[in-house]
């Protein structure tokens, strides 16, 4: 809002990042029926259901991919005395995170800092290892979506059954996670196209239509 402002804007609008989501995935928000939007970014995972252009129940929690990172790090910390960075982490979540095995195991060559000698070295992490790391994070995430479900009506439950749980976000694309929340909802999962961009497809159509989409706007209170 400062930004904006800041940068000559005369008038500033916030939306829930949840409800740009959801836009951005194309979901019917304006309806009576009930929609359920997971974004799992980098710094939070916002969870919410949706219906008349309102946010009915929502979660925001602070695991996401960030903290995937960290659990990667300290991993291979803890097991290898092995201190990586940041990017090196996210490098070993995008080659090797999965919640389910694969049909033969996979491995990454990770090179870091020696922590009994300061020296550099290499070692090889599976796919196995970052499965371990992950999974404590992961169901936090699912126990949470099963949490939203639980506090929502049960008419508009049986709306998200049917139409089922919408995941965005870069988490979204973590091989399996879209078998491991429906098999512990029972819930259909749609991965939607695109997932990194979704909020930012939303924001762009709201900025297209702001009539249409007025009532689901927050006037700034500047």
């Amino acid at each position: 809002e400062d930004a904006a402002l800041g940068a000559g804007a005369r008038e500033v609008f916030l939306v829930e990042e949840p409800m740009a989501a959801a836009i951005g995935a194309r979901m019917p928000i304006q309806e009576s029926t009930g929609n359920l939007i997971v974004d799992i970014g980098g710094g939070t995972t916002q969870i919410a259901v949706i219906s008349l252009s309102g946010v009915v129940v929502s979660k925001s929690i602070h695991t996401a991919g960030d903290v995937l990172n960290k659990n990667i790090i300290q991993y291979i910390r803890e097991n290898f005395n092995l201190l990586i960075g940041d990017i090196t982490a996210e490098r070993v979540k995008i080659k090797l995170a999965a919640i389910y095995p694969a049909e033969k195991p996979v491995e990454l060559a990770v090179a870091g800092r020696d922590l009994l000698n300061g020296l550099p070295k290499e070692i090889t992490i599976t796919d196995a290892e970052v499965r371990d790391a992950i999974m404590r994070s992961i169901k936090n995430i699912v126990t949470n979506i099963k949490s939203t479900i639980e506090q929502t009506p049960p008419e508009l439950v049986a709306d998200i059954y049917r139409r089922g749980i919408v995941l965005s976000g870069g988490g979204a694309l973590l091989k399996g996670i879209d078998e491991l929340v429906k098999k512990e909802t029972r819930v259909p999962v749609i991965i939607i196209d695109d997932p990194l961009t979704t909020v930012v497809r939303g924001t762009g159509l709201i900025l297209e239509d702001l009539e249409g989409l007025q009532d689901i706007l927050i006037p700034s209170a500047r």
